[in-house]
């Protein structure tokens, strides 16, 4: 069912943006935000930069008394960024925004026309050629529900296709879920803490539903943050998992799939470790480390094999790919232009 512009004219949003020396993107992610009619607060929290970024924040003010930039003198990762911005901001609905990434105009509109939901996310516009940010295709705003098992599935990545991980989607959340479910993002993790955060919502009886229509710009950068995680990032990571597998009221199916992805993710950690102590130790030191714990050689194997492989695709490949200005994470029906 669908909501009138009169019954979403309250409907106000906190955008929350977690930056850490991000004084080159933050004024169009802060522009982006400011321009939203339904945003009533945005909220920077200045990650312990370097760089200046807390104070081109605040020369995109508008004047409109939106805008809150708080700094952290030391660097804490975005989980605690973003449960400070949340402990210090008061709408009703709250919305993501990475710092380097920004909303097309007229996000907000067709996710909050629509009902029944604790979450509610919109199509994602992954950007190659930031210089030339070009205008999303309009697509039909058709809703779905998305399960916890169908999450989950979702971030299992696959070789050899473009990440499409429904992590990636940046939901407008409902405060007072959070608050009823005493919610937060873990602050120990700097990788996989959406994913984390989501799944213990939808294993808290969240309605979590998508929209086509694509309102958020991604920009693809080759030195992001989550193409940098350390080996300790993968354990805590696996480790999520394991804490949310603890909950007995967790469905057969749901269990399932939360463990397969924990095996997918402890097989990342345990090719990184082992690579580390090659690296660290020699050969023979990591060879000592399979041996004494054998039972973690298939994934070194199998990820060292895929990796090679890959190498040699890439290697022999007769013609460079088309380049890609942009693509999308979900398909969608074009709309009917009027």
């Amino acid at each position: 069912m669908k909501r009138t512009m009169a019954d979403t004219a309250h409907q106000t949003i906190c955008v929350i943006i977690a930056a850490k020396n991000a004084a080159d993107t933050i004024g169009v992610a802060i522009q982006s935000a400011l321009n939203e009619a339904h945003v009533s607060e945005v909220v920077v929290v200045d990650d312990g930069s370097t760089d200046g970024t807390a104070a081109v924040a605040r020369e995109t003010d508008d004047g409109s008394g939106r805008l809150t930039v708080v700094s952290f003198e030391k660097n804490r990762g975005p989980s605690a960024a973003r449960n400070h911005a949340i402990a210090i901001s008061s709408a009703p609905l709250i919305a993501i925004l990475d710092a380097d990434d920004f909303f097309f105009p007229g996000r907000f509109a067709p996710m909050l026309a629509e009902e029944g939901w604790d979450l509610i996310a919109d199509n994602i516009a992954f950007i190659y050629e930031p210089s030339e940010i070009p205008h999303p295709e309009r697509f039909e705003a058709r809703a779905k529900t998305m399960s916890l098992t169908e999450f989950v599935e979702g971030n299992i990545s696959k070789r050899g296709v473009k990440r499409g991980e429904t992590g990636f989607l940046k939901p407008v959340i409902r405060r007072n879920f959070l608050e009823a479910h005493g919610l937060r993002y873990k602050e120990e993790m700097r990788l996989g803490e959406d994913y984390d955060f989501y799944v213990r919502a939808l294993a808290k009886g969240a309605r979590y539903k998508v929209i086509e229509h694509c309102g958020y710009g991604a920009v693809v950068r080759q030195d992001s943050l989550s193409g940098r995680h350390r080996t300790e990032d993968l354990r805590k990571f696996y480790e999520a998992d394991e804490a949310i597998l603890a909950d007995p009221a967790l469905s057969r199916e749901a269990r399932a799939v939360i463990a397969r992805h924990r095996d997918h993710i402890r097989d990342r950690y345990e090719l990184r470790a082992f690579l580390d102590v090659k690296s660290q130790s020699g050969k023979l030191a990591a060879i000592r480390r399979l041996l004494a714990r054998p039972q973690v050689l298939p994934a070194v194997a199998t990820g060292i094999f895929l990796d090679k492989l890959d190498l040699l695709r890439a290697r022999s490949s007769k013609a460079p790919a088309e380049p890609v200005r942009m693509r999308y994470l979900l398909p969608g029906i074009p709309a009917v232009q009027k």
